[in-house]
């Protein structure tokens, strides 16, 4: 073995070792592949915020999304904030060595009742999306206590009005307090959202 394929094989593992979710992220061959790797790296990130509620609180959407932005980005990962797509997206994320290009549009909010996330799903899923994209991401930052409760009762009025022509009922998601809804797009297609909500309540 050369010292170079040596040396290419010891970085390999040891990105394995230290960042296995960085190292599924740059091997994904196909979109689920790229969306497991990219749920890791976002519940790090929502994991992050919580545990800086407090050093965060004064902090609207705005600035709760440029930390979660930053703490997204990475070499191979373009985060980026207010990036244009028929408007300015919240959170745009691109992977730059995915080949067709895999991209994520989110929207963020700090959550204020059913009727203001249902708004961010219409500007996530009826202005933002083009249908090309891959699964879309709404960040809810709760700062009420029992994210819990307000998780359930949020998924009982989307699966009792279906905003935005949703097909059937929320499912589960691998990321807790969070959720999935599927969508039928003006491209003809279905779209899906992931539903994330990040507990920032202090007390």
């Amino acid at each position: 073995m050369s010292s170079a394929t040596s040396n290419a094989f010891e970085l390999v593992k040891l990105i394995q070792r230290k960042a296995p979710e960085y190292l599924d992220l740059l091997t994904a061959s196909t979109e689920v592949e790229f969306l497991v790797a990219f749920d890791s790296l976002l519940a790090r990130a929502v994991n992050h915020l919580e545990k800086n509620a407090r050093n965060l609180s004064g902090l609207g959407e705005e600035g709760l999304t440029a930390v979660l932005v930053g703490v997204l980005s990475m070499p191979g990962l373009s985060v980026t904030q207010e990036t244009n797509s028929n408007g300015h997206v919240d959170v745009t994320v691109e992977a730059d060595h995915c080949n067709p290009p895999r991209i994520v549009l989110g929207e963020a909010k700090i959550y204020s009742g059913p009727a203001y996330h249902i708004k961010g799903m219409t500007q996530l899923i009826g202005r933002y999306t083009t249908g090309r994209e891959g699964r879309g991401l709404l960040i809810v930052y709760v700062q009420n206590e029992n994210i819990s409760g307000l998780t359930k009762s949020l998924r009982t009025r989307l699966d009792t009005i279906l905003p935005l022509q949703q097909s059937g009922p929320t499912c589960d998601c691998s990321l807790k307090w969070s959720f999935t809804s599927r969508h039928k797009h003006s491209c003809g297609d279905e779209v899906e959202a992931v539903h994330v909500m990040c507990n920032l309540y202090i007390g």
